[in-house]
């Protein structure tokens, strides 16, 4: 048998037992948002063809996701009642947004974006979201409906209405994870599927009536008709910033496992076709009336473990589905509520580890980061959560640069490096000449700040000249402008020489425009600070 022949049953393998993953996945996701499991069926189908079509990565399937799903139903909530009869309409307008915000991202070249999201806000997002989805489960596998909606009060009523619990629904569900926990190292066995199947049978059969244990129940499943849902433009303008949450969580979760796996087996990525690719299928999605999805990890994972070697089994897996809906659909209805909710909460638990937090406390970085991701999500819901979580990693940022450290170089053991006297204190400063080297870049928050400390350095100590080691600085903005203006005009009060070293081309640019006599080309023309410095010791030496 050929590599060809070979690597294409792997792939058929690979598609069908995906398809039995996705196919309970994707009606489970529908539970979260809140809609029919048609239009998570609809969303696997596009997101497996349109991606296998445009996208860049072999591994990957794209379908709904519980993040995007949780989104989804946290941002429309802001907007509407959940048994509002506009709410489906504005959930598929929701996704066609969606979809144009990746596609104008792709075309515009933002396919890096989302690492402007530090992974510790990621990683507390992401267990956050998973704890407020198992919570959003527990309904379905207890059988009893709590008063309240937010966290901690619904856990509250749970355990206070412990008598009302159907205790068969809670077997069901909890045999149903521990099933998928035991056998989740046989990734190329449709384990979720088999449950369903037997579930199915169980009500079939009229044991869960028996139990008092609810179903699913009876969906219309219709070929959809490719439109725009018809609202109001006020409607559609509310739905713009939930959308740019969607998007972002959709890209974020998917670049992260198309990456891992480029990585991983060396293959090449391009970012901008990937936010086409699933820009093109949210907005097919979104006119097809199906889900927001994107490229999941578990997914993806799953795909590549049973054995998947090209897009190939995502287009098995979408036929598999295809048939599935032509011949058996009418047996979703009967699948019963604990199992579909213990499916969804297996495919979340692997967020729910306390490991990946480990880290950040043994380095002390960035744990309140993720401590203030998780529980924003908890307490203010996954879309203000994101946003909040967000913001603090922003703010963090902004403040670690907006306080800048300043080192003071001296010359190492005589020769031309010049290093930070502080980490180095054999180093000697040259004589009469202060080097100043921030250790951030230079812009509007911190510009006053590095120029008041070099200003209040030489205020303690006589000196005659000042270089500015401007390498972690690529650019410069009006403000850093003003105050470098500023300070050499004060140092040349003092009759000090102003000198930059290390500038890089586009800061020489700038200055060039600028055009002061106060930074003639000379006066940063230096390529490192020990050509300074000896551009004033020949000076110095000339004089004499």
């Amino acid at each position: 048998m050929n590599a060809n022949k070979k690597s294409s049953i792997f792939d058929v393998v690979a598609g069908l037992s995906i398809a039995g993953l996705l196919l309970p996945e994707a009606v489970a996701y529908s539970n979260i948002a809140g809609l029919s499991p048609q239009s998570g069926l609809v969303a696997l189908v596009i997101g497996l063809i349109v991606y296998g079509l445009i996208g860049r990565s072999r591994f990957a399937i794209v379908s709904s996701t519980s993040s995007s799903a949780a989104v989804l139903s946290s941002g429309l909530a802001t907007i509407v009642a959940l048994s509002s009869p506009e709410r489906a309409s504005l959930a598929y307008a929701l996704v066609f947004l969606s979809g144009i915000l990746l596609v104008i991202a792709g075309l515009f070249k933002l396919g890096e974006v989302t690492q402007f999201i530090a992974k510790p806000v990621l990683k507390g997002f992401s267990f956050g979201l998973a704890l407020s989805i198992v919570v959003k489960q527990l309904p379905s596998v207890l059988q009893i409906h709590p008063e309240h909606s937010d966290f901690f009060r619904q856990i509250w009523g749970f355990m206070t209405a412990y008598q009302d619990w159907n205790v068969y629904a809670f077997g069901m569900g909890i045999v149903t994870f521990a099933t998928l926990k035991l056998t989740q190292s046989y990734k190329t066995i449709p384990v979720a599927l088999l449950l369903i199947i037997l579930g199915i049978s169980l009500n079939v059969l009229g044991y869960t009536d028996e139990w008092g244990i609810h179903s699913v129940g009876h969906f219309e499943f219709v070929l959809p008709s490719a439109s725009l849902p018809n609202l109001s433009m006020n409607s559609w303008l509310q739905l713009v910033e939930i959308a740019l949450a969607v998007a972002l969580i959709v890209y974020a979760e998917s670049y992260t496992s198309i990456r891992t796996f480029a990585l991983k087996y060396n293959d090449p990525s391009e970012p901008n076709r990937d936010l086409i690719a699933l820009g093109v299928g949210n907005i097919c999605s979104g006119l097809l009336k199906g889900m927001p999805l994107g490229a999941g990890y578990s997914a993806t994972s799953a795909n590549e473990a049973a054995g998947a070697t090209s897009k190939k089994s995502a287009w098995v897996a979408a036929l598999a589905v295809i048939l599935f809906l032509v011949c058996f659909r009418q047996y979703i209805a009967n699948i019963p509520e604990p199992i579909l909710a213990s499916i969804v909460m297996y495919a979340v638990s692997g967020h729910i580890r306390l490991a990946p937090f480990k880290q950040y406390f043994i380095w002390r970085k960035d744990r309140i980061l993720s401590i203030t991701a998780i529980w924003a999500v908890i307490i203010f819901g996954v879309l203000n959560g994101l946003i909040i979580a967000i913001a603090v990693s922003i703010l963090m940022m902004l403040k670690s640069y907006a306080v800048p450290r300043i080192a003071w170089l001296g010359r190492l053991d005589g020769g031309h490096d010049f290093v930070d006297m502080d980490r180095f204190p054999e180093a000697v400063a040259p004589y009469e000449i202060l080097i100043a080297r921030p250790d951030h870049p230079m812009f509007f928050a911190n510009a006053e700040k590095i120029c008041n400390a070099i200003l209040t350095k030489i205020a303690t100590q006589h000196y005659e000249h000042v270089i500015l080691n401007l390498e972690e600085c690529p650019s410069l903005d009006s403000t850093s402008i003003e105050e470098l203006l500023l300070l050499a005009t004060r140092l040349h009060e003092q009759q000090i020489d102003l000198r930059l070293a290390r500038v890089r081309r586009s800061v020489a640019q700038t200055l060039l425009y600028v055009n002061s006599p106060l930074f003639p080309q000379s006066s940063y023309s230096a390529q490192s600070v020990d050509d300074a410095v000896q551009g004033y010791e020949r000076r110095a030496s000339s004089a004499t």
